[in-house]
């Protein structure tokens, strides 16, 4: 009787920790959907249908200079910054300026193909602008002034590898560059703050306002050394595509005739992550396991 009094309780004792483990693995399985749900974030759409003109640079300034918000997304726009923008003849203005910048901007909000990655940063030669993402969602987009025709960016993946707030340019030595960070070591290729006149303009590096370096200077993971010559663990993905045409007038010109005439779909980011994938993957998996071994 009394093996059979034990076992029961043996018995008893086990089922209820399965119970316990199975709630558990819910609940967590819960709490990780509810934080991918968390990621996707709010954006204030225009009121109206986005639409744009071609108007004069300093008869607009006249009577807009003072509204910021309406300057910022206006530098965005015109892929300038402020002293920059002034020296502009004409530039594209929208119609509507109650939405956010997003909506300005031609990256989507969700890459379905993206939900994997934890984080990537994207840049479009075609459109000069740049969009990070995390799981899928657009955290953050603006312009960049990449590669002259002479001394074009380079295509393709890259991953940060180190970063310094204000670094002298390996091009030019009279050169500072601030918010910068490596993604091509032996090339000297990075992305940081910089002017941007509103055409890709730089020596290949990846010209960004300093608002917009200074948050990918946060974003994005440096790499992880072995020792002084090999990477243990490389840093966020930077994928680079496309490719401008110089002898052509502007591209976001043509949003006056055709607002959707920029738009980067979901499809296309999907074909050009897709080669690169099980990289970025793999890569997530070994930052992962090497941040998990340090705690």
């Amino acid at each position: 009787m009394k093996k059979l009094y034990y076992s029961a309780n043996a018995l008893l004792i086990l089922m209820l920790v399965l119970l316990g483990s199975c709630k558990k693995s819910e609940n967590s399985n819960l709490t990780e959907n509810t934080k991918k749900q968390k990621k996707a974030i709010e954006y204030k759409k225009p009121e109206s249908a986005v639409s744009y003109q071609i108007q004069n640079t300093k008869e607009w300034l006249k009577l807009n200079e003072a509204d910021s918000s309406k300057m910022d997304i206006v530098y965005a726009l015109n892929r300038t910054d402020k002293a920059n923008f002034k020296k502009l003849d004409s530039v594209v203005i929208p119609a509507d300026f109650s939405g956010d910048l997003v909506y300005y901007l031609p990256f989507p909000l969700h890459v379905s193909a993206l939900e994997d990655v934890s984080k990537i940063i994207l840049f479009s030669y075609p459109t000069q602008t740049f969009a990070a993402y995390e799981n899928g969602e657009l955290v953050y987009t603006g312009p960049t002034n990449m590669g002259r025709k002479k001394d074009p960016t380079p295509t393709g993946l890259f991953f940060t590898n180190w970063k310094a707030e204000k670094t002298t340019s390996t091009f030019n030595d009279e050169w500072d560059l601030k918010w910068n960070f490596n993604i091509e070591n032996k090339l000297g290729v990075g992305f940081h703050q910089y002017e941007l006149p509103g055409y890709p303009a730089s020596h290949s590096c990846l010209r960004l306002l300093e608002k917009d370096a200074k948050y990918l200077y946060k974003f994005a993971d440096e790499w992880i050394l072995k020792d002084k010559e090999n990477v243990k663990v490389k840093g966020t993905p930077v994928i680079v595509f496309g490719s401008y045409n110089f002898d052509r007038p502007k591209p976001w010109l043509q949003l006056a005739s055709d607002p959707k005439a920029l738009d980067i779909s979901e499809s296309e980011i999907e074909s050009q992550v897709k080669p690169f994938l099980l990289q970025i993957l793999e890569n997530q998996k070994l930052r992962e396991s090497e941040q998990t071994s340090s705690l």
